[in-house]
């Protein structure tokens, strides 16, 4: 089974794989794109022309030559000015659509594939976002900063030099060094001197991403194993560095922009000598002088265009990664999931998360035929939530199978696969919405009385018909104005709404009181239908007697199994763990008013 180990270098996709794997995304928009470099260009080119005109206006105007020698300059130039307003304007309308079409594209595959992905211990969710907000936001600036005002001052540039050889050959000779000194060299250099310090920049990011939700969300974690200090460290540390080279970056941007401004200079005075040379008129040698001083400003976004694409290119890459290497996901086969029966069987199932370390699961047999129902405890860290992902497919096995009526699971439409196997697993989200839209992510077009009934199911009935809203009520981001218990009754509800075959419960009374919990765990049982099996994950195992079979895990192994009268009767962890917990909760009823 392959892993996720980033994104794989450029070089092993070709000097530009990241670009073509992006771009290819732009191909419908192919139009659009030629549109706003056509705009692009038609704006520098009324910038030069404007720039031109109005110099030998001005010039012109010394002279004071009669009035009508002067009207149609003077209506070009203000013809000019208003247009090159109106130009950029367009311009930035049609690139802008036709970029933002393109993120639009870029962000779904990219979201695609991420949540397709297998979850794997190393996988970040502040990586993740940075991969699917700011290395995304690459493909925009790669369009709107690299490519579209790079080829049109590229095209500005052939057109100026062939303006300034209707004027002066020579003049357009010492023209064309100056813009290429200006638009290939400098570029050339920007792009040397960045390439480095941007490469690593976009990583950088990604992890002070991830530092950000490690030290807000595992805040209270990191302070109980005294952790937070070396964390922060290791954060600021990040923080440093990637100040350092983005400090180092602005410096060499400066120094490069100073060499153009210098280039400029001796380009226009050379143009001018050269134009003197050959004996041009001096209204027409200002103009040159004017013009060049333009045209090598168009060619010098050609160093803007380098320098944006080395710090793009780090970002593009894990971009590229992402649309062009396959995931973990199995891609599913064509069979229809059966609509009855949803015999589910682990054979000698081996989950291991990353090579050398130990298994997380390692050697488990389950047989889950329909109507049965299965409890799975034990210690934290045995494998119990990885069984559950394993069986509804988020995580797929080294060795061994997982079979759905005989047929295993990856020969069944991944999309249907939720109707067979699902449930609630651990940390279910829950989203900003009310909560009849949060139910009615389980069973989409739901009435009212299945609401009421997988909310009854659930314990959660009662609270929805306090609220002023009732099921209209917003649950907030991820459930904020819940309760952990109100919360974790939401998404058991909406489990219970799905109604899968098998349906899979991994804590689905955690954040309740003992009564609570027994009570909401009968209702949610009394409310599965006898043909549909039950997998329960829990720590707790009051209410574990009406199961058919208790699997107790330890440590990825099946330690012990059986029915919970003959566990409760047999030394082992199972029964010291019994009478733990029926000592605690005893002591806990006891000073229950």
């Amino acid at each position: 089974m392959s892993r996720d180990t980033g994104p794989a270098p450029v070089g092993a996709t070709g000097r530009l794989g990241a670009e073509r794997a992006v771009l290819r995304l732009a191909r419908p928009y192919l139009r659009r794109l030629l549109g706003a470099g056509l705009l692009a260009t038609a704006t520098e080119l009324a910038a030069l022309a404007l720039m031109s005109t109005a110099t030998w206006l001005l010039m012109s105007a010394a002279g004071r030559p009669p009035l009508d020698r002067l009207t149609v300059a003077i209506v070009a130039v203000r013809a000019l000015a208003i247009g090159r307003g109106v130009l950029r304007y367009t311009e930035r309308l049609a690139g802008h659509d036709a970029v933002l079409r393109i993120v639009t594209d870029v962000r779904t595959r990219v979201f695609a594939t991420l949540a397709a992905r297998r979850g794997t211990a190393d996988q970040r969710s502040g990586d993740t976002l940075s991969r699917l907000v700011s290395d995304v936001d690459t493909v925009q600036d790669l369009m709107l900063r690299v490519l579209v005002p790079g080829a049109a001052a590229a095209l500005v540039s052939v057109l100026a030099v062939g303006g300034a050889a209707v004027v002066s050959p020579a003049a357009a000779g010492v023209l064309a060094v100056g813009l290429l000194l200006a638009g290939v060299a400098l570029p050339v250099l920007a792009t040397v001197l960045t390439r480095r310090g941007a490469a690593e920049v976009a990583p950088l990011r990604g992890a002070l991403a991830s530092d950000a939700v490690d030290l807000t969300h595992g805040a209270a974690d990191l302070a109980a194993f005294g952790a937070a200090g070396a964390a922060l460290r290791a954060a600021t540390g990040r923080a440093d560095r990637l100040a350092r080279l983005e400090r180092r970056l602005a410096a060499t941007g400066f120094a490069v922009d100073a060499l153009g401004v210098l280039v400029a200079g001796a380009t226009t005075a050379a143009v001018v000598v050269a134009a003197l040379r050959a004996d041009v008129s001096g209204v027409l040698v200002g103009v040159l002088a004017v013009g060049t001083l333009a045209a090598v400003e168009v060619a010098s976004a050609l160093v803007g265009a380098a320098r944006q694409w080395s710090g793009l290119r780090a970002g593009l890459t894990r971009v590229a990664a992402l649309l062009t290497a396959p995931t973990d996901a199995p891609s599913g086969g064509d069979r229809p999931v059966p609509t009855a029966g949803h015999h589910v069987r682990l054979d000698g199932v081996r989950v291991r998360y990353r090579e050398g370390a130990p298994p997380a699961l390692d050697g488990v047999d389950l047989d889950l035929p329909a109507g049965r129902r299965i409890a799975v405890v034990g210690p934290s860290g045995a494998g119990k939530s990885t069984l559950a992902a394993v069986l509804t497919g988020a995580v797929e096995p080294d060795r061994g199978r997982v079979t759905l009526d005989g047929t295993d699971l990856s020969a069944y439409r991944v999309e249907e696969l939720p109707r067979a196997i699902g449930g609630l697993l651990a940390e279910a989200h829950v989203f900003h919405a009310t909560v009849r839209e949060n139910l009615l992510l389980g069973r989409g077009g739901a009435d009212d009385a299945a609401l009421d009934s997988a909310a009854r199911a659930a314990g959660l009935l009662d609270w929805v018909r306090a609220q002023p809203e009732q099921w209209d009520t917003v649950v907030g981001e991820d459930g904020g104005q819940l309760s952990g218990g109100q919360r974790q009754r939401l998404a058991l509800a909406r489990a219970l709404l799905a109604a899968p075959g098998l349906l899979v419960l991994d804590e689905p009374t955690e954040g309740l009181d003992p009564a609570a919990a027994d009570a909401v765990l009968a209702s949610t049982l009394a409310a599965v239908p006898a043909d549909h099996s039950v997998l329960l994950i829990s720590h707790r195992l009051s209410g574990l007697a009406g199961f058919d079979e208790v699997v107790v895990l330890d440590a990825g192994r099946v330690t012990q199994r059986g029915h919970h009268d003959e566990l409760v009767a047999t030394p082992g962890w199972y029964r010291d763990q019994w009478l733990i917990q029926v000592a605690a909760e005893q002591g806990y009823l006891a000073l229950a008013p």
